[in-house]
């Protein structure tokens, strides 16, 4: 088959697979993102016993977070926003030898954080400068051609994540522990920020959709004060920990930031259609989110709880389950399909939660998971995204899909 300029296909030579992946950001970079979050994790802790082969001088904990919160989280934001902001935009989107040449640019950088190559880190820096960078120069170029401000935010928080990365994998290349564990919470709150932004822009076209699936109206109006609340707070907390302010101070930031996300899950109350998967998964990441940054300002504060444990409540649980949420939505939407998600989508959304808990629980003194260290969370982790991959797959590579959008 051929594909027409509106999107359909007709009879003759087939498409192949590489052109399909190709069409649009998602359907190359949801795939590889949910690879990486699944694969890399296990591989740390099942293959390399929570170590990393060619790391000398730092610890593979570092290393772990800056592949998950730079790798892992970063495909998953290329194919948002290059599915996404044409849309919002009404532009050309980003295909084939493009979206491609990202990948590889992605994915080199992937190879040096699964050897933990201590010495590659100015390539990996270079590499993952570059997919960022292309990020922040397509975001400030249509918001200029299509005179809107609508994009910025998303710029400026994108082009703050190439900043701190780069500060982080300077700390690597000087074997600055410190600077690289600040550096790591920084990027933990830059994507508190982007999550902010994307939950505000994906939660209401969901929420009407769901209160009226023939989309003749609008009855979901969010609280305007809501909508940047929780990236605003985050931004402060940025401030104070590049201020060095006190552990005091800094964790009454930090959880002011989780209360104005905490705040965002009462817009999840509207009547019985709450309990909708899409719905509760929304509202969830950004449960998830208010609640691990409330913890690490407590565990500042002196509760007697690690700071990681409430770091991982975030990355897991809040950006795990918004991203799952946003593979599963918009996985749908731009395939031809509608809500409600599927079964295997909700069971994936589930085993997100459980593989946190698993996770957290020796923390907490709950309960010590079988086997070693993070194994069965890590496994629990991987198969979430692998039974997504297997629900969605058939239509991310089917070529009836191409240019197929629900109504």
């Amino acid at each position: 088959m051929t594909i027409t300029a509106d999107g359909s296909t007709s009879p003759g030579q087939r498409t192949p697979l590489y052109r399909v992946l190709g069409d649009e950001g998602f359907r190359i970079f949801f795939p590889l993102a949910a690879l990486h979050l699944a694969l890399w994790p296990v591989l740390w802790t099942l293959v390399n016993g929570n170590d990393l082969p060619l790391a000398r001088t730092m610890p593979a904990g570092l290393w772990h977070a800056q592949e998950m919160l730079i790798g892992s989280f970063g495909a998953a934001l290329i194919g948002f926003m290059t599915t996404a902001v044409p849309e919002w935009t009404d532009t050309i989107r980003l295909q084939q030898g493009r979206l491609f040449v990202l990948a590889a640019v992605w994915g080199g950088a992937r190879l040096v954080g699964l050897l933990g190559a201590d010495l590659l880190t100015p390539l990996a820096a270079l590499l993952d400068a570059v997919w960022l960078g292309v990020l922040v120069v397509y975001l400030l170029g249509l918001s200029w051609r299509k005179r809107t401000t609508r994009l910025l935010g998303f710029a400026g928080w994108i082009a703050a994540m190439l900043l701190a990365m780069l500060a982080m994998r300077y700390a690597f290349w000087r074997s600055d522990i410190a600077l690289a564990q600040m550096m790591a919470r920084i990027i933990t709150l830059v994507w508190c920020g982007v999550l902010g932004l994307a939950l505000a822009r994906i939660t209401v076209p969901v929420t009407n959709h769901v209160l009226d699936p023939s989309l003749q109206t609008t009855p979901y109006r969010p609280h305007p004060g809501r909508l940047n609340l929780g990236p605003g707070l985050a931004a402060v907390a940025i401030a104070g920990e590049l201020a060095g302010l006190s552990p005091a101070v800094s964790g009454f930031l930090w959880i002011a930031a989780g209360a104005a996300f905490m705040d965002r899950v009462s817009e999840a109350f509207i009547g019985r259609e709450m309990w909708r998967a899409e719905i509760m998964a929304l509202s969830g990441a950004s449960a998830m989110t208010g609640a691990g940054l409330m913890m690490v300002g407590a565990s500042r504060l002196g509760l007697p709880l690690a700071e990681s444990t409430g770091v991982h409540v975030v990355t897991m649980g809040g950006l795990g389950l918004g991203i799952m949420s946003v593979f599963s939505i918009a996985g749908l939407m731009h395939t031809g399909q509608n809500l409600p998600i599927g079964r295997m989508a909700k069971a994936a959304l589930l085993l997100v939660i459980i593989g946190l808990l698993l996770r957290i629980a020796p923390d907490l003194d709950w309960f010590m998971p079988p086997g070693r260290a993070h194994e069965l969370s890590s496994v629990v982790w991987a198969a979430a995204f692998l039974l997504w991959l297997k629900a969605y797959a058939p239509a991310i590579s089917d070529r009836s899909t191409i240019g197929a959008v629900a109504c």
